[in-house]
């Protein structure tokens, strides 16, 4: 899992001296910051995206015992794990307005990364979980119904962050 902290201490010499440019360091601060901010929300994406998988696994073999009441589903839990993919993806871009900022409260930013590494916590366990689905077959709807619970937490907690980023929190 990416640090977002980590980012800006693994900067190149030239990066490193133009930080004593006047004006300088506050634009390479700012760019650190939005990195560090693209990276984990990356992360984040492509974790559960890759999480998705052990639907696939499962669904296939029930398809072919004729299983297919137990698809449905499936199809629930796949469904939530794209709107909030798609949340997350679709956030990349968006609240600039706080990474822009030179002078940003350092002790928001520390509350904003801390909130970000328990996001990445919650997301790899979630992963963790999902792919233990196909092991888990004989108990399908119990299996399911946990599993959206916790992707519920996680978007519980996605409207934390935003709001953090808002100035809402």
């Amino acid at each position: 899992m990416p640090e977002p902290k980590d980012h800006a201490e693994h900067r190149n010499v030239i990066e490193s001296i133009l930080r004593y440019v006047p004006g300088f360091r506050g634009y390479l601060e700012k760019e650190y910051r939005r990195d560090s901010d693209e990276l984990g929300r990356q992360w984040l994406a492509d974790r559960l995206q890759r999480s998705k998988r052990a639907i696939d696994e499962l669904a296939r073999p029930l398809a072919d015992a004729g299983q297919i009441d137990l698809l449905p589903q499936l199809d629930r839990l796949r469904s939530r794990l794209d709107k909030l993919i798609a949340r997350i993806r679709g956030a990349m871009q968006g609240y600039s307005g706080f990474f822009d900022l030179v002078r940003v409260r350092e002790d928001l930013l520390d509350r904003v990364y801390e909130h970000d590494l328990g996001l990445m916590q919650q997301v790899d366990a979630l992963g963790r979980s999902m792919e233990e689905l196909p092991e888990r077959h004989h108990r399908i709807a119990e299996t399911v119904a946990d599993l959206c619970d916790k992707i519920e937490a996680l978007e519980r907690q996605w409207d934390i962050r935003e709001d953090m980023l808002k100035g809402l929190e």
